[in-house]
């Protein structure tokens, strides 16, 4: 169990009473002290988590910053120095268009919905990269939990997979636990699934060890583990306990570790997809989900295009056209998009006019998210930029807005409190409310 639950069992540790005699000074006594803490406790708002719609997210993120007008909100009646280099392609839905980068996103743009009013104002990289990861604007005084760590808190493991996965690896320090246990880390893959022989770490058991072995060492494992669980509560232990518990699932189970062989899918699906990074790594997301992982994040690209947006988009877009596009296609077609989620987010957008480099520098003010499944409508444009994407002109969206609406949609309250170091109730969102209109 986490720290801060095996001290509510145990009574005051040491810590508290120091504490207590910090601020004794202030005529604070122990009693008075832990009447606060129990006062703190009680206030914890509670809801039991319960699955949504969503069973699972795959989360796209874009890092560095994709330019809304390259993407999906075109302006193609500004002045040449805003709109871009890139002409449009048309949707199936009347009057939508999308940047000519992504004509095949766009034939499925009636199974998606656009964000095209977000905005947080973080044009620093990692500012704007804590907000789409956590839902919360950065703070010097506690460090929040990615939304990969908060699903894996609130619902378990399903057929020995890790609830909380990332493809090739953590992108950045956001997307970790935070305040939470280390238990609710994300299992990362450790390489790129793209290269060839790649291969899952962890996933084979070591040479000379047979499954007769490995149950030995499981039962031996235990054993030790209930004897620290009687002497010792932390952390630590917890996390390690965690840790080897669901690494043994995995391990002993085939069937988990098969979601993670990319040679299980056909020639057609992989083609389909795209034998690249994009491609690869969409598909392996596409399998764990399937298999029951309930959170997947993975990164494509750099889209930091301050010089040469053009060049920039020729190189990138192709391969994330493709494999998106195949992604919703293939998640419809067997019956999965309802249940996962599709979310392509980026730190933040571009600025509307093309600078002296022939590029676009940071801009928060105005983004886009697209979104697909997961218990959303199909074929939605939520919300709309000015005529130069410089700032919302309809129906803006936060950050908190939008990660409330990730939490409902998997059926998780976002005014839910959970524990924070020194016995502090922190909302899962400080505020912000699901996007009603978007809802199915």
């Amino acid at each position: 169990m986490p720290l801060s639950r095996a001290r509510r069992c145990a009574g005051p540790s040491r810590r508290d009473f120091l504490q207590v005699g910090a601020i004794g000074g202030l005529g604070l006594t122990l009693p008075g002290f832990l009447g606060m803490q129990a006062a703190a406790k009680a206030d914890q708002v509670h809801f039991e988590s319960v699955e949504g719609p969503a069973k699972g997210v795959i989360y796209i993120y874009l890092p560095g910053g994709a330019a809304q007008q390259e993407t999906w909100d075109p302006k193609p009646l500004a002045p040449a120095e805003y709109r871009g280099p890139f002409g449009t392609v048309k949707t199936p839905m009347p009057g939508v268009e999308f940047s000519a980068n992504f004509p095949k996103v766009a034939k499925i743009a009636d199974k998606c919905v656009v964000l095209r009013g977000f905005t947080h104002g973080e044009a620093a990289h990692e500012r704007g990269t804590h907000n789409m990861f956590t839902g919360y604007r950065p703070s010097p005084a506690l460090k929040y939990p990615s939304m990969g760590s908060v699903v894996a808190h609130e619902f378990g493991p399903r057929n020995d997979l890790p609830q909380y996965i990332c493809v090739p690896g953590q992108p950045n320090e956001f997307a970790g636990t935070g305040y939470l246990s280390s238990s609710y880390a994300p299992f990362t893959v450790g390489g790129d699934p793209a290269s060839s022989g790649f291969k899952v770490r962890d996933l084979s058991l070591p040479g000379g060890v047979d499954e007769a072995r490995f149950t030995r060492r499981r039962r031996l494992l235990d054993a030790v583990n209930d004897h620290f669980a009687a002497t010792e509560k932390a952390d630590s232990l917890d996390a390690v306990g965690s840790f080897y518990e669901r690494a043994y699932g995995l391990i002993g189970n085939p069937k988990a570790r098969e979601a993670f062989d990319l040679d299980k899918e056909d020639d057609k699906t992989r083609d389909a997809y795209g034998r690249n990074q994009a491609g690869a790594r969409m598909l392996l997301a596409r399998r764990l989900v399937e298999a029951g992982s309930r959170f997947v994040t993975l990164t494509y690209g750099g889209w930091d295009m301050h010089d040469k947006i053009e060049d920039g988009f020729k190189r990138r877009a192709p391969e994330l056209d493709q494999a998106l596009a195949t992604l919703i296609n293939d998640l419809d077609d067997r019956g999965l998009l309802d249940s996962t989620l599709v979310c392509v987010g980026t730190e933040f957008g571009r600025t509307p006019k093309i600078n002296n480099t022939a590029g676009r520098d940071h801009w928060a003010k105005v983004f886009s998210v697209l979104m697909a499944g997961g218990g959303l409508k199909r074929g939605v444009i939520h919300g709309s930029s000015d005529a130069t994407a410089s700032e919302p002109d309809t129906d803006p969206v936060t950050v908190m807005d939008w990660a409330a609406t990730v939490y409902d949609r998997l059926g998780i309250k976002a005014a839910k409190e959970l524990m924070a170091p020194g016995d502090r109730p922190i909302e899962i969102v400080d505020g912000g409310a699901p996007i009603e209109k978007i809802l199915a």
